[in-house]
C-alpha cells in the first residue's frame, strides 16, 4: 500500500473540475453517468405511463395520474437522480445543471436513492410481485440505480466539506415528503405506504414508523458522511 495523499476536499462549486478519483477515469465517470441517466428516465417515464394508465383504467384522468405517481418517494427520487446524473453526463453550464453537480447535492440525491432501495427491499418487496414489464420498470427504480448510482458515487464524486449545516439540509426532502404525504392523505384518504396509512394504522402508529424510518435514513446518511470524510480510503490503495 502505498502512501499516496487523500485528496484534497473539493469547494462545492468545482464538480468536474477535479472528479474523484483525482481525474483518473473522467471518461469513465461521464459514461456511468450517462448510464444512469438513462436507465433513470426510462424507469420514471415508464412508470408515469403504467401510473396514467391505471388511473384511466378505473375512470380518472392524467391530472389524476400524475398526481398519484407524485405521492410516491421512489417516484420523486428518481426524478432526482435522472436530473442529477443527466447534468452529470451533460455537465451543462446552466443553474441548474451547476447546482445537481455539486458534490454534496449528488451525495443527498444518491443516499436517496439508496434509501429506497434498502427500504422497499426490506419492507414492500414481498407485497407484490410484478412480472414482465412491470418487473423491469420495477427492479430499475428499486435495485438498478440505487446501485449504479452508489458505484458512480464511490469512484467519482469529489470529498467535499460536510458541515453539520450543509448536512442538516440533506433532512429537507425526506421530512418534507412525509409531511406533505401526510397532509395529502388526510385529504384525499390515500396513503401510498402501508407503514404510513393513518387510516389503518392510526396516527400514533404511523409516528412510530415514521420515526423508525427516519432513524434508519440518519444512519444511512451518517454513513455515507463518515465514508466522505473518511476520503475514501479502500479506494486510494494501489
Amino acid at each position: 500500500m502505498s502512501n499516496r495523499p487523500l485528496p484534497p476536499q473539493e469547494p462545492l462549486d468545482s464538480f468536474g473540475a477535479n472528479i474523484f478519483p483525482a481525474q483518473d477515469h473522467p471518461n469513465a465517470a461521464r459514461i456511468l453517468a450517462a448510464v444512469i441517466a438513462t436507465i433513470s428516465w426510462f424507469a420514471f417515464v415508464a412508470q408515469t405511463d403504467i401510473t396514467i394508465g391505471r388511473l384511466l383504467s378505473r375512470g380518472g384522468g392524467v391530472l389524476d395520474g400524475l398526481e398519484r405517481l407524485s405521492m410516491y418517494l421512489t417516484n420523486l427520487t428518481i426524478l432526482l437522480g435522472a436530473l442529477c446524473f443527466t447534468s452529470l453526463a451533460l455537465s451543462l453550464k446552466t443553474p441548474l445543471s451547476r447546482f445537481f453537480r455539486q458534490p454534496s447535492v449528488v451525495s443527498a440525491i444518491v443516499t436517496y436513492l439508496a434509501f429506497v432501495g434498502i427500504a422497499y427491499n426490506l419492507l414492500l418487496r414481498r407485497l407484490w410481485t410484478p412480472t414482465g414489464f412491470h418487473a423491469l420498470v420495477n427492479e430499475s427504480l428499486h435495485t438498478v440505480v440505487p446501485l449504479l448510482a452508489i458505484v458512480y458515487w464511490i469512484f467519482f464524486v469529489p470529498v467535499f466539506q460536510a458541515s453539520l449545516r450543509k448536512s442538516l439540509l440533506w433532512l429537507v426532502y425526506p421530512l418534507g415528503y412525509l409531511f406533505v404525504t401526510l397532509w395529502r392523505g388526510a385529504l384525499s384518504g390515500f396513503y401510498p405506504y402501508p407503514f404510513i396509512n393513518v387510516s389503518t394504522l392510526g396516527y400514533p402508529r404511523v409516528i412510530v414508523n415514521s420515526s423508525l424510518l427516519f432513524a434508519g435514513f440518519l444512519a444511512l446518511m451518517a454513513l455515507f458522511i463518515v465514508v466522505n470524510r473518511s476520503g475514501k480510503p479502500a479506494f486510494l490503495r494501489r
